[in-house]
């Protein structure tokens, strides 16, 4: 990939600022759809470098080329990907250019962008897709430096701001949210349903609070029975979930399908195992394990990433000042690295 001459630095994207879950979850890039993406961007005509950051809250293309036609390329790249639906992420999508692209990846590797703000987790997603870029020789100079510049520039944010005061996660909210739904947590039994990053933390964040009783299923049990053995309990295989719903208070989904998991119908027969005990659904995937309409069934507490996220801010107005106060300092580090790039340091 040659050093383009002018740059023309870009981002398309969507993300919960702009498309709600059930949008959302239609373009969500799976592992191999991704790298289809990949490919094809870097045979795309004029296209330099680029980066695919792709978390369950936001599907970005960070791209530089060497002439402005950029977007149409893009564009038929995406209509062309499997599984990806272009439709619906152009319909709710954002396009950016030049320092506007790098304020966005400062302020986005920061938590300023989360829809918990300040949440911890974004970072190690951005050094993620980053490093995975770089290994498919995507990323070239631009990128590179762009990216680095943001990762001090997020932990400037943390170091010397209270952004994050609270330790804002999907993991603590959810482990905040347990206890208030079902009180004491040392009784309680937790069934964890897939094997990714976010409900591991999560589960572990309800075991510091007194859980004492967790079961893993995966498609994977090699997997399931290494994450099983972390919290001391069993291990089943995710076809095993509808049948032993019923004999658990909490349920934390977080797989990699395409499809619901647990559906309506499949989630009645465990209620009536536990007539007067609530059931605790926490649904940490995207697309959704759990079907909309398990949540307006009678004594089940269902809910996603958005509702998670709308308890994190709750408290928001009291870390306001703080986050105004990183954003300024964002905003003068992206023009420092931006014109840095324009007079060619």
């Amino acid at each position: 990939m040659p050093n383009p001459e002018p740059t023309h630095l870009f981002l398309l994207g969507s993300s919960h600022q702009t498309a709600p879950i059930e949008v959302r979850e239609s373009f969500a890039l799976g592992m191999e759809s991704a790298q289809q993406l990949y490919r094809q961007l870097k045979t795309a005509p004029g296209l330099n470098e680029c980066l695919i950051l792709n978390t369950c809250n936001r599907v970005e293309i960070y791209g530089v080329a060497g002439n402005d036609n950029s977007r149409e390329a893009l564009e038929k790249s995406l209509s062309e990907t499997d599984g990806f639906n272009a439709q619906a992420f152009l319909k709710h999508g954002f396009w950016l250019t030049d320092e506007e692209v790098v304020r966005h990846a400062f302020e986005v590797a920061a938590g300023l962008d989360s829809q918990m703000l300040g949440e911890t987790e974004i970072l190690g997603q951005v050094k993620s897709s980053y490093a995975g870029a770089a290994e498919l020789a995507a990323t070239g100079p631009i990128l590179n430096r762009i990216f680095q510049k943001s990762f001090q520039a997020a932990k400037w944010a943390r170091t010397h701001t209270g952004i994050g005061r609270g330790q804002i996660s999907i993991g603590n909210v959810a482990a905040d949210l347990a206890q208030r739904v079902c009180g004491d947590l040392a009784d309680i039994s937790v069934l964890l349903v897939g094997t990714g990053e976010v409900a591991e933390k999560t589960t572990q964040a309800l075991v510091s609070r007194g859980v004492k009783h967790v079961t893993v299923a995966g498609r994977n049990l090699i997997n399931a029975r290494r994450l099983a053995d972390e919290f001391g309990g069993p291990c089943i295989s995710i076809s095993d979930t509808p049948r032993v719903l019923g004999y658990h208070d909490v349920v934390i989904c977080s797989t990699a399908a395409t499809e619901p998991i647990l559906r309506k119908e499949e989630v009645k027969p465990a209620l009536k195992e536990r007539p007067t005990r609530p059931l605790f659904l926490i649904d940490l995937a995207l697309p959704r394990d759990v079907e909309a309409g398990v949540g307006r069934l009678s004594n089940v507490y269902l809910y996603n990433l958005d509702d998670l996220a709308e308890i994190a801010n709750e408290n928001l107005k009291a870390r306001q000042a703080e986050v105004e106060r990183a954003r300024s300092a964002i905003v003068e580090r992206a023009q420092r690295v931006w014109s840095a790039i324009r007079g060619g340091e």
